[in-house]
């Protein structure tokens, strides 16, 4: 080594040191073509409900970009969805983008990545650390301006719970909480892990709502109900709506808001309360009548503008004292 490269190379140690967070700054790994394309998106939204990954779902996304470039988005984790998108579509590239911090959100050439791309999806991990790090920086403008733009997004698990309007930001939760469970929500709807934010992102059909993930196998739809009556009870909106999907499920939306449900898995739920919580306080179990529930299998389909769906199954809820009834009776609450 030089002496020239020797006190370069000491120099940056110095500066990481000197400066953390530039140590821990953002990651950018791309494949295929190293020059952007310009071509013309298609309007969509793939919802994801987390676990194994369905090419359906992707190939989807994909081709709402027109070939274009397809970026993931990440705060954690590594580029392994590149290989798997690269082989799946026909872009001009795919490629990660980890961003772990707000001193690196604000960082401009981060925004700039976004806004080149066609195509945007949100990975998996801890929707917190999107909150807290993303919210209020160039990173969540670069993203609502890709959505404004008519670019396509996507999102699976966190991915897919910062997707509507209000969103379980899960930034209440200390490094070894447990997930939050249906039990913890309906004995306690107003206790302090249950935070809840709005107006991240800001998607055409998926105002007044929020959704959630991985939704029968973790047994969800407990605190579903507690943070529609959250909402209801904080008076930000006197009618959400809910859109929750299980694992190796999807909820493919067009651009006219028509969704179609595909995957293996249980499929999607979609929540509309008749009435306000009757009972929704700290420290006391839920008591919240008629919760209108439309279930969707795969192949099914459900209209987000109309709130209306075909191919699947309606029924209600009603939570009396942290329990829930279902008018379906002895086949239960999914």
């Amino acid at each position: 080594m030089t002496k020239t490269r020797l006190r370069w190379f000491l120099l940056l140690i110095l500066t990481f040191v000197a400066n953390p967070a530039l140590a821990d700054s953002y990651k950018y790994f791309r494949v295929g073509n190293k020059d952007d394309a310009k071509t013309n998106p298609v309007a969509g939204i793939a919802m994801m409900g987390g676990g194994t990954d369905l090419d359906g779902a992707f190939a989807w996304l994909c081709n709402k970009g027109n070939g274009g470039d397809f970026l993931i988005l990440r705060a954690t984790g590594d580029d392994a969805y590149n290989s798997y998108v690269n082989k799946l579509c026909k872009t001009n590239s795919v490629a990660t983008l980890i961003i772990p911090n707000r001193e690196t959100a604000e960082d401009p050439r981060v925004a700039e990545i976004i806004g080149r791309a066609e195509v945007i999806f949100i990975a998996g991990g801890d929707q917190a650390n999107y909150i807290r790090e993303w919210q209020g920086t160039p990173v969540e403008r670069a993203i609502n301006e890709n959505i404004t733009a008519g670019k396509p997004i996507g999102g699976t698990s966190a991915g897919l719970a910062v997707e509507g309007e209000f969103v379980y930001s899960a930034t209440g939760d200390k490094p070894d909480d447990k997930n939050l469970s249906s039990g913890d929500v309906l004995q306690n709807p107003c206790f302090d892990r249950v935070t809840l934010v709005r107006n991240f992102l800001r998607i055409p059909h998926l105002e007044n709502l929020i959704t959630d993930s991985h939704f029968v196998t973790r047994d969800r739809m407990g605190r579903s109900l507690g943070f529609l009556a959250r909402i209801m009870k904080d008076g930000w909106s006197h009618s959400p709506r809910e859109v929750a999907i299980d694992e190796r499920s999807a909820v493919l939306v067009e651009g006219d808001g028509k969704a179609t449900v595909v995957g293996s898995g249980s499929g999607a739920y979609f929540l509309r309360p008749a009435n306000a919580p009757e009972v929704c306080e700290k420290g006391v179990p839920l008591t919240f009548q008629e919760v209108i529930v439309y279930r969707v299998p795969t192949g099914g389909h459900f209209d987000l503008t109309s709130w209306t769906g075909d191919g699947g199954t309606a029924y209600s809820l009603s939570v009396e004292r942290g329990r829930i009834e279902s008018t379906q009776g002895t086949n239960g609450i999914y």
